[in-house]
C-alpha cells in the first residue's frame, strides 16, 4: 500500500462507499422473496446475506479483471477519472434506492466509468467490443434466461407439490428457499464485490502502484468484501418491498424457484467473467416465477418503471460521470467541488427518504397497489364456471349480492324525505 497519494486514497474510500451502497441497494436480490414469504425474519435474512456476501468475495477475481483491464484502456487514464466515475455511480444508486427501483449497480458503475473516460480521453479509451460482449449482451440475456428458467422451475415445483400435498411440501420449500437465498447471496458477493475490487485495482494501476494487468491485492479483496457485507446488513428495505411485493405475489415454491434460477445464472456468469447485473437476473427470475404459477399475475406497471430505470442507468450515470470528470479537469478546486456535490446530493436524497421511511418494521406491512395492466386483467377475468340459475340468484344472501353487484347495478342513493 506504499506510494498511495491523497487523491488515490480518496478514490479508494469513494470506491468502498460505492461498494457499501451496492450492498444495501442489492440486498433485495437475495432476500426479498425470502422475507416476503415469511421464510426468514427480515433481520435474520439480511444478516445471513451479509455473511455470505463476504465469503463470496473471496471465490473469484474474473469479473474484477474484466473491469480493471477490459472495459477501458488503462493507458492514459488519470486517477481523477475513477473518482468521477464513482460519483456518477453512487448518485444513481441512491436515486433509484429512493424511488424503490431495483436498478443495476453494476451498470451504474460501468456508465460512470465510460462517461468519465470518454470525457477525459475520448471514445478511443473505451473497449467497445468488451462492453458489448461482457456488459450489454449479458444485460439483455440474463433477465430473459433467469425468467424463463424460473417460470419452468415454478411450474415443475407446483406439479410436484400438487402430487405430494401442499402441507407436506410447505416446510421443505421454505427450507429450500432459505438455501437458495444463501446461494444468491454467495453469488452476489462473488459477482458484485469484484466490481469494486476491479475499480480499486484500476485506480492503483493509474496511480502507478500496480502494473497493468495485475490481480487485486489481498487487502483490496478484504476491504471490498467487508464494505458490501456491511451495506447488505443495513438492508435496502425500499427495494426489498418492491422486489418482494411489488412485482408479483410470491409463495414459497415460487421463491425457491426464482432464487435457484437466479443463483445459477449469476454463478455461471461470474465463472465466465461476464459482469452481468445481479439485480436484473433476480428481477427477471421473480417475474418468471409469477408467470409460472397458474393464475399468477405480474404487476406490469411496476415492471415497466423498472425496465425504464434499467435503460436509463448506463446513460444517466455516464452523463453524471462525464460532468464530474469535467470538473476534476479544472484542478484541485474542481476535485473538491465534485466531492462536495457528491456529499450534498447524497444528503438531499437521504433527507427525502426520511419523509416516508421504509424499515425492517414496515417492509411487509402494506401491499403495493396493483398497476393499471394488472387491474385491467383482474377486471376482465371471467368468474369460475358453474351453473347459473335464477333460483340461486334469488336465494343468494344479501351481503353477497351487495359484494358482487350485477353489471347494470347502480350505486345506492340516499332516500329523500
Amino acid at each position: 500500500m506504499e506510494h498511495i497519494t491523497l487523491l488515490l486514497g480518496i478514490v479508494i474510500v469513494t470506491a468502498l462507499v460505492f461498494d457499501f451502497t451496492n450492498g444495501f441497494h442489492d440486498t433485495a436480490n437475495a432476500m426479498a422473496t425470502t422475507i416476503s414469504t415469511g421464510a426468514l425474519k427480515p433481520k435474520t435474512a439480511v444478516a445471513m446475506s451479509a455473511v455470505l456476501n463476504l465469503v463470496g468475495a473471496f471465490l473469484s477475481v474474473e469479473v474484477a479483471k474484466t473491469i480493471s483491464g477490459g472495459i477501458i484502456n488503462e493507458e492514459g487514464i488519470r486517477t481523477e477519472v475513477i473518482f468521477a466515475a464513482l460519483v456518477g455511480a453512487i448518485l444513481w444508486n441512491l436515486l433509484t434506492w429512493l424511488l424503490g427501483l431495483p436498478s443495476s449497480s453494476s451498470h451504474a458503475l460501468f456508465g460512470g466509468l465510460i462517461g468519465a473516460a470518454v470525457m477525459s480521453a475520448g471514445w478511443s479509451s473505451v473497449n467497445g467490443s468488451t462492453v458489448i460482449t461482457k456488459v450489454l449482451i449479458p444485460a439483455v440475456a440474463a433477465p430473459l434466461v433467469a425468467g424463463l428458467a424460473a417460470m419452468l422451475a415454478t411450474r415443475l415445483t407446483y406439479r410436484i407439490s400438487n402430487r405430494a400435498g401442499e402441507q407436506a411440501t410447505s416446510k421443505g420449500y421454505r427450507a429450500g428457499q432459505i438455501t437458495s437465498a444463501g446461494l444468491v447471496s454467495l453469488a452476489h458477493g462473488t459477482n458484485d464485490a469484484q466490481k469494486t475490487m476491479g475499480i480499486i485495482t484500476l485506480a492503483l494501476v493509474t496511480g502507478g502502484v500496480l502494473a497493468p494487468g495485475s490481480n487485486p491485492p489481498l487487502w483490496v479483496i478484504v476491504s471490498a468484501g467487508v464494505a458490501i457485507a456491511l451495506g447488505t446488513y443495513l438492508g435496502g428495505w425500499r427495494i426489498i418491498r418492491t422486489m418482494g411485493r411489488g412485482l408479483t405475489d410470491l409463495a414459497p415454491p415460487q421463491g425457491f424457484a426464482a432464487q435457484t434460477s437466479a443463483a445459477t445464472v449469476i454463478l455461471a456468469s461470474s465463472h465466465l467473467g461476464f459482469s452481468l447485473s445481479t439485480t436484473q437476473s433476480c428481477s427477471g427470475a421473480v417475474m418468471g416465477s409469477g408467470l409460472g404459477r397458474k393464475g399468477g399475475v405480474v404487476r406490469w406497471s411496476t415492471a415497466t418503471r423498472m425496465f425504464v430505470a434499467w435503460g436509463l442507468t448506463l446513460p444517466a450515470a455516464g452523463l453524471v460521470g462525464a460532468g464530474a470528470e469535467f470538473l476534476t479537469q479544472q484542478g484541485t478546486w474542481g476535485i473538491v467541488l465534485t466531492g462536495a456535490l457528491l456529499i450534498a446530493g447524497s444528503g438531499v436524497i437521504w433527507s427525502l427518504s426520511r419523509r416516508q421511511p421504509v424499515t425492517v418494521d414496515n417492509v411487509n406491512d402494506e401491499p403495493v397497489p396493483a398497476g393499471v395492466v394488472t387491474a385491467a386483467i383482474a377486471a376482465v377475468t371471467p368468474p369460475p364456471a358453474g351453473p347459473v340459475t335464477t333460483a340461486a340468484t334469488a336465494t343468494a344472501p344479501d351481503d353477497l349480492m351487495t359484494t358482487i353487484p350485477g353489471p347494470d347495478a347502480e350505486p345506492a342513493r340516499p332516500a329523500t324525505v
